[in-house]
C-alpha cells in the first residue's frame, strides 16, 4: 500500500549526530578517491588561457549579447580606500559611476531618485560602492539586521560570474541596516541559494542625502579564470528601493528576461592581479546534551535515552590555483543549521528537501545535473541520512572549480557505521565545458556508493544545451546506472512477461524551450525511465515511466502609462505518464494558469486545473482514509494574492477547491510577514486542507503552523526562532538558535530543539510528551587569509 501523508527529513537534533567510530575498509576503493589524486595531478599543470569562444561581448537592452559592446575595464586603484561605508575618497575619484537604467517597475523610465554604483579593485579585492541619494528619508526602508535575510529592505547588490561562464554567480547585498547577505546563482538564474556564506566586509553610513555603502570583496573568495595577465568576469549591479518597488540595474537589460541571469551580465576586465591562495582553516569543538524517547520492537514502554557528547572537527579551505578550491572535512557537524519545514504530503510520492549545508554549497553549480523536476542523478541530502536516518558524516574532501576549458567538480564522503547501517563512501565526479558557443555546455558526471558490505551503486551520465537561435534552447540527458541488485531486477521483469533491455538501467530526456519573461516562451520534454534505474546518491519521484511535459505561455509587459507592470493572461501546462509496462496512462495533467502583477508592487494569480490518476494500489491518507484502486478525473481551481514586499506589515494568500479522488478537498493558506523593527522580524504560515470522501464516511482536517521569529541586535549578535505544529503528525516543535558573529567564520551558536507528542492517547504504550530535546553549543574559528 502506498501512502499520502506526512514526512519529516532533518531535524536539529537528528543534524548533530554522534561520536565518529573506526571506519570499516571498504571492498572497493572509492571512485573518487581516484580522481581527486588525478585533480590534484590537473591542479600542478600551467593555468589554460580562456578559450576562444569563452566571455561574452557585452549586452544590449533586448536581452541579447551584442558583439557590438566592448567590455569594461575596471579602475584599478591604489592604497587609500577605508571601509567606512563613505565612498568619498580620493581613490574613488577617478572611478566612474556604472550606466545604470529603471528595470523596474518601468524599464526605462526615469529614476525616482540618483543613484551612482562604482566597482573598482587592486591586488587583493574587489570593491564595490553605493551612492543611494534620496530626497525623502521616510522611503528609506531598514527593516532587518538579520544576517542573509532580506525582509523587503532597500538593497545595494552586485551578482558576480567570476568564470564568466554565463551560467554561475557569486550575489552579494547589503542594505541600510548593513545586512551582509550572499547566495549562489545557478542556472543562470534558475536557482538561488542563500545558505552560502564567504568572507568578505561591508560598511554602511547616513546621512541626510540618503544611505551609502561600500562592500570588499577579496579575489580569493571570487575564484577567476585568467588569461595572460587579463582577468574577465561577468558583472550585474543593482539598487532596490522596495518603498517604491522600483529597481535600477547594470547593464541595460531589458525587462524581457531575469536581470539576475549571469548571461546577461556585461563583461568587466581587472588586469594585473593574482586571486591568492590562502589556507582558512576552521576548527570546532561541539557539546551539549541531548535526550531521545524510543519505543523498541516488543518493548512494553518507551526507553528515553541521554547522552552529554563532547565533539571536535575541522573543515580545511585551499585555494590551490586562482580557479581551483579544495575543502577538506573531518567529523562533520552540522548542528547550526536550521530545521526543515514540516510538509503535509497530499499525493502518493516522496517529498523532497533542499539542500541547506554550507559544505555542500560552495559551486553547488558544477555538481547540478537535472531530470526533470526535483529528480537529479546528484542530491547531496542523500549523504549524511540513510533510510530516514541521519548518520554522522566522518570527513572527505571536494574540489571545485576550472581548469584550462572545463568545470571540475570532485566529491568524496564517509559515513560511519551504525546499528544496522555499514559505511557508505559516496562519491561524484562532474566535468562540463562550453560547446558551440559561450550559451550552450556539455558535461559528465560519475557518482559512486559505496558500502562496506559490498553493496554499491554507480551512475553515469551525459547531458548537454545549447542555445541554437536567440532564447531558444534544446537539450538532452542521459544516464545509465550499475546497482548490485540488477540481476535480481532483471529477473523479476522476466517472472512479469517483460524482456529486459538496454535501457532498463537508464534515463533519456530531450527537452526544448525558450528563456524570457515576455512574449511566447515555451518548453517541451520528454522521457524515459527504466524500471532498474536507481540513482543512488540522487533523487527519483517516479520509476519506472514515459512521460510528456509541456507548457506554453504568452506575457505582456506594460508601459510606463499604465498601473499594470506585467499580464501573463495564456499559461498551458500539462503532463501524460505512462507506465512502461503496458504504456497505460498513470497520470495526467492539464492546467491554465492567468497571472497579474501590478507596478505598485501588488500581485495575483488564479489557475484551473483537470486532473487524471489511476490508481492500481489503494492509498494511505491520514486519520485512517483511503483512497481505493480505480481510476480517477477531478478538476482543481486555485488562487492567491501578495502584497508590495516593501510594507513593513504584508501577507499573501492562497486558496484551492477540487475534487479529490472520489472525494473533495479545499485548502486556504495565509503568509504574513511582520517587521515590527530592525531588530524583530515575525514571519508566518499557517494552512489548512480540509479532505472529505462522503461515500465512505472518511476524511480529515490538516493544519499546519509555523511561525519565525528572528531578532537581532546588530548585524553580529541574532536569535531566530522557527516553531512548527502539524495536527497530521500530531507534533509541535521548536528549533532556536542564537548566533554570534565575531567576525566571518568564526561564530558561536547555541541551539535548541524539541519535539513535542501531541496525541499521545491513541498510542499503548504511551509516549512522553517530549520526543525529543536537544541543547547544543557549537564553535567555530576560522584562522589563515
Amino acid at each position: 500500500m502506498s501512502t499520502f501523508g506526512y514526512e519529516r527529513n532533518f531535524s536539529s537534533t537528528a543534524m548533530l549526530g554522534a561520536c565518529a567510530p573506526t571506519v570499516a575498509p571498504l571492498a572497493p576503493r572509492p571512485l573518487a578517491a581516484w580522481l581527486l589524486g588525478i585533480a590534484w595531478l590537473l591542479a600542478a599543470m600551467p593555468a589554460a588561457g580562456q578559450s576562444a569562444s569563452g566571455g561574452r561581448a557585452g549586452s544590449r537592452g533586448d536581452g541579447i549579447q551584442s558583439e557590438g559592446s566592448a567590455p569594461v575595464a575596471l579602475a584599478r586603484v591604489g592604497a587609500g580606500i577605508v571601509l567606512d561605508g563613505r565612498p568619498d575618497e580620493a581613490a574613488w575619484q577617478s572611478v566612474q559611476p556604472l550606466p545604470l537604467v529603471t528595470y523596474e517597475p518601468a524599464w526605462g523610465q526615469a529614476p525616482s531618485e540618483p543613484t551612482e554604483i562604482l566597482i573598482a579593485y587592486d591586488d587583493r579585492h574587489l570593491y564595490v560602492a553605493g551612492r543611494m541619494y534620496e530626497s525623502d528619508l521616510r522611503h528609506i526602508r531598514r527593516s532587518s539586521l538579520y544576517r542573509d535575510r532580506w525582509s523587503g529592505d532597500d538593497r545595494l547588490g552586485v551578482i558576480i560570474d567570476p568564470f564568466d561562464d554565463n551560467e554561475t554567480g557569486l550575489w552579494f547585498w547589503t542594505t541600510p541596516g548593513g545586512v551582509r547577505g550572499d547566495a549562489l546563482v545557478s542556472g543562470d538564474g534558475a536557482g538561488i541559494s542563500d545558505d552560502w556564506n564567504t568572507h568578505w566586509d561591508v560598511a554602511v553610513q547616513h546621512t541626510d542625502e540618503g544611505w551609502f555603502a561600500e562592500m570588499r570583496i577579496p579575489l580569493s573568495s571570487l575564484g577567476f579564470q585568467r588569461s595572460g595577465d587579463r582577468v574577465t568576469m561577468g558583472v550585474i549591479a543593482h539598487r532596490d528601493l522596495t518603498s517604491r518597488n522600483e529597481r535600477h540595474v547594470f547593464p541595460d537589460i531589458s525587462a524581457d528576461f531575469s536581470w539576475r541571469r549571469p548571461s546577461l551580465a556585461r563583461d568587466v576586465i581587472l588586469e594585473g592581479v593574482e586571486s591568492g591562495r590562502p589556507l582558512y582553516v576552521s576548527p570546532f569543538v561541539l557539546t551539549g546534551t541531548r535526550r531521545s524517547a524510543e519505543l523498541a520492537d516488543g518493548a512494553s514502554a518507551y526507553h528515553v535515552s541521554r547522552e552529554a557528547p563532547l565533539e571536535a572537527g575541522v573543515d580545511l579551505r585551499h585555494p590551490i590555483r586562482p580557479n581551483l578550491t579544495l575543502d577538506l572535512t573531518a567529523n562533520t557537524d552540522f548542528a547550526q543549521v536550521e530545521v526543515d519545514g514540516q510538509q503535509v504530503n497530499l499525493t502518493r510520492f516522496g517529498l523532497f528537501y533542499p539542500e541547506k549545508r554550507q559544505f555542500f554549497l560552495e559551486r553547488a553549480g558544477i555538481f547540478s545535473f537535472g531530470t526533470g523536476g526535483a529528480d537529479r542523478v546528484f542530491h547531496s541530502r542523500r549523504i549524511g541520512l540513510e533510510d530516514g536516518r541521519p548518520v554522522r558524516i566522518l570527513g572527505g574532501a571536494r574540489l571545485a572549480g576550472r581548469v584550462g576549458d572545463w568545470d571540475v567538480g570532485l566529491l568524496d564522503l564517509q559515513t560511519e557505521r551504525t546499528a544496522g547501517l555499514p559505511s557508505i563512501n559516496h562519491g561524484v565526479a562532474r566535468l562540463r565545458r562550453r560547446v558551440f558557443n559561450e550559451y550552450s555546455t556539455a558535461g559528465a558526471i560519475v557518482t559512486s556508493r559505496l558500502a562496506a558490505n559490498g553493496s554499491y551503486n554507480v551512475a553515469t551520465g551525459l547531458d548537454s544545451q545549447v542555445r541554437w537561435a536567440g532564447n531558444d534552447y534544446v537539450g538532452i540527458e542521459a544516464v545509465r546506472t550499475f546497482d548490485d541488485g540488477d540481476s535480481e531486477g532483471r529477473a523479476s521483469l522476466r517472472e512479469e512477461g517483460r524482456d529486459p533491455g538496454v535501457l532498463d538501467a537508464s534515463l533519456v530526456r530531450v527537452r526544448a524551450w525558450r528563456a524570457a519573461q515576455q512574449g511566447f516562451t515555451y518548453f517541451v520534454s520528454g522521457r524515459f525511465v527504466g524500471p532498474l534505474y536507481r540513482p543512488g546518491t540522487g533523487f527519483l519521484l517516479r520509476p519506472d515511466i514515459s512521460d510528456l511535459n509541456y507548457s506554453f505561455a504568452y506575457a505582456r509587459i506594460l508601459g510606463e502609462d499604465s498601473a499594470v507592470r506585467r499580464i501573463d493572461p495564456f499559461q498551458l501546462f500539462g503532463n501524460v505518464v505512462l507506465r512502461n509496462g503496458d504504456r497505460s496512462v498513470e497520470s495526467a495533467q492539464i492546467e491554465y494558469d492567468t497571472d497579474i502583477f501590478w507596478k505598485s508592487g501588488w500581485g495575483a494569480w488564479q489557475d484551473f486545473e483537470l486532473y487524471y490518476d489511476d490508481i492500481r494500489t489503494p492509498v494511505s491518507l491520514p486519520t485512517n482514509s483511503t483512497v481505493p484502486v480505480g481510476s480517477y478525473w477531478y478538476f482543481r481551481t486555485e488562487g492567491g494574492a501578495f502584497m508590495p514586499p516593501g510594507r513593513l506589515l504584508r501577507a499573501s494568500v492562497n486558496w484551492g477547491w477540487q475534487r479529490f479522488f472520489d472525494g473533495t478537498r479545499w485548502n486556504v493558506g495565509a503568509f504574513p510577514v511582520w517587521n515590527v523593527s530592525p531588530h524583530l522580524t515575525l514571519v508566518g504560515q499557517y494552512r489548512l486542507d480540509v479532505v472529505r470522501f462522503p461515500s465512505r464516511d472518511q476524511g480529515f482536517d490538516s493544519h499546519l503552523a509555523q511561525l519565525r521569529i528572528q531578532t537581532a541586535l546588530d548585524t553580529h549578535l541574532s536569535v531566530s526562532a522557527f516553531l512548527q505544529y502539524s495536527s497530521v503528525a500530531d507534533e509541535a516543535s521548536a528549533n532556536v538558535r542564537l548566533r554570534y558573529n565575531f567576525r566571518e567564520g568564526t561564530d558561536l551558536w547555541i541551539v535548541y530543539d524539541e519535539g513535542l507528542n501531541l496525541d499521545r492517547d491513541l498510542l499503548d504504550p504511551r509516549p512522553p510528551l517530549s520526543g525529543r530535546r536537544a541543547i547544543m553549543i557549537k564553535y567555530t574559528h576560522t584562522v589563515g587569509g
